[in-house]
């Protein structure tokens, strides 16, 4: 009896499992989301005491994302080879004990940079296998919305739980507290060594046949005896003969898309980090409270999930990501163009939000449909790379649009910078292919 796994795995209903891998990744790429952005909230303590101009301030940000970029970039060919799991609590591990050490250690500019950088490598592989894992689980009906709740519920919260930090605690802690908090991913280190099953795809891409009947069995129990039965065979229609090829990323079938969402991802995160690692000063500077500046961060992430839901709800329905996630950052495009020209409490919080909503929701969307568009065998590597050159992007966001605000003092600036950003971004992805 012969058994496709991947066309199973399509059309799995949603159960129980299913919610679990959510929960699982969901709390994984929280510490993700958390550690991104919380940088932004350090800038406002430190900058004075330790005598920073506005580019050196982008780049406490952006030292983090250096670390980021690395570990996109490295976790593809490790997950791809070793497998998904192995990769994730690696990283999980040095990211909560850098963590740690940025709070108990860093006492200055040169000190957080470099441990921020040694933190990121481990957050850099958390977004991208978690990705990978969504997609490899999810059903062919709501590929979009089900990796979206899971990863992206748990990024978006993470962003969220950054700014409550920021605002309540380094008050009264200092702003160590942020990583203190962020050392706390320990716990569920321990919960996924225990219970965080293998990726099924890469399970069956490596011909592991009692591991895959097992958690077919959990997927589907109504077809529990047939995935169990002695006379099962299990089949996976994929190629494997190229794992963790990078160069595969670079031939003729995959050439033109790659090239598209590495452009597209390099532009938009450029955008997303240089608009989230700025926003809490810039709104001090545009004459909002502290709290209020401080709460942007939170609204940015908040509406970003919200985004996200409707953009991936709508790819599922009509099967055109591409559209989805140009008409989402042209509509971003247009709101930072409406920050640049206008300052008033009303039109900071409506246009902030809609920020969130399009550019950071189409980029959730981004990465799934990079996901989708590879094979196994290279997947990891796909939206590793994918992530990584967009964190390029991201690394020289923050610390460029320092630069701008010092060149042209207030907003405007740095908001028509952005925007700029996102509308190549549209551009770009409307280059790529929708489907392998």
């Amino acid at each position: 009896m012969k058994i496709d796994v991947r066309a199973e795995i399509a059309e799995a209903p949603l159960g129980a499992f299913h919610r679990w891998i959510a929960l699982l990744v969901g709390a994984v790429v929280f510490f993700d989301g958390y550690d991104t952005f919380n940088a932004a909230y350090v800038i406002h303590y430190v900058i004075q005491p330790w005598h920073l101009i506005p580019s050196q301030a982008g780049f406490l940000v952006s030292s983090g994302l250096i670390g980021f970029m690395i570990g996109s970039l490295g976790q593809g060919k490790i997950s791809d080879r070793y497998g998904r799991r192995t990769t994730l609590l690696a990283a999980l591990w040095i990211a909560t004990i850098f963590s740690f050490a940025t709070a108990a250690l860093a006492r200055s500019f040169v000190s957080f940079c470099g441990l921020r950088l040694l933190t990121g490598i481990g957050l850099g592989a958390l977004l991208p296998v978690g990705v990978t894992y969504m997609t490899e689980y999810a059903p062919r009906r709501f590929v979009n919305v089900f990796s979206l709740w899971g990863w992206a519920l748990g990024f978006a919260a993470g962003g969220v739980a950054a700014s409550a930090v920021g605002i309540y605690l380094t008050p009264l802690l200092g702003w160590q507290a942020l990583y203190y908090a962020a050392s706390l991913s320990v716990v569920l280190v321990l919960i996924c060594h225990a219970a965080l099953p293998e990726s099924l795809q890469y399970a069956a891409l490596q011909g592991r046949t009692a591991e895959i009947a097992k958690v077919l069995a959990r997927l589907n129990p109504a077809n529990a005896p047939r995935y169990l039965s002695a006379e099962a065979q299990f089949q996976f229609p994929e190629p494997a003969d190229r794992i963790a090829s990078f160069s595969l990323l670079l031939s003729p079938r995959y050439l033109r898309t790659t090239v598209a969402v590495w452009a597209a991802a390099f532009c938009v995160l450029f955008a997303i980090f240089g608009l989230t690692g700025w926003v809490p000063t810039v709104m001090i500077q545009r004459g909002e409270s502290f709290a209020a500046s401080f709460g942007f961060g939170a609204l940015i992430q908040a509406m970003a999930f919200v985004g996200s839901l409707f953009c991936g709800w709508l790819t599922d329905r009509y099967r055109s990501p591409r559209a989805a996630i140009a008409a989402w950052w042209l509509g971003g495009a247009i709101s930072l163009g409406v920050l640049a020209a206008f300052n008033s409490h009303a039109v900071n919080f409506v246009f902030v939000g809609l920020a969130g909503f399009c550019i950071l929701g189409a980029q959730n969307v981004l990465n799934n449909f990079t996901a989708s568009i590879y094979d196994t065998e290279v997947r990891g590597s796909g939206v590793g790379m994918m992530l990584g050159v967009g964190r390029l992007g991201g690394i020289l966001g923050p610390y460029t649009t320092g630069a701008i605000q010092q060149a042209i003092p207030g907003s405007a600036g740095l908001f028509g910078a952005i925007s700029i950003a996102v509308l190549l971004g549209a551009g770009a992805v409307l280059l790529a292919r929708p489907n392998r």
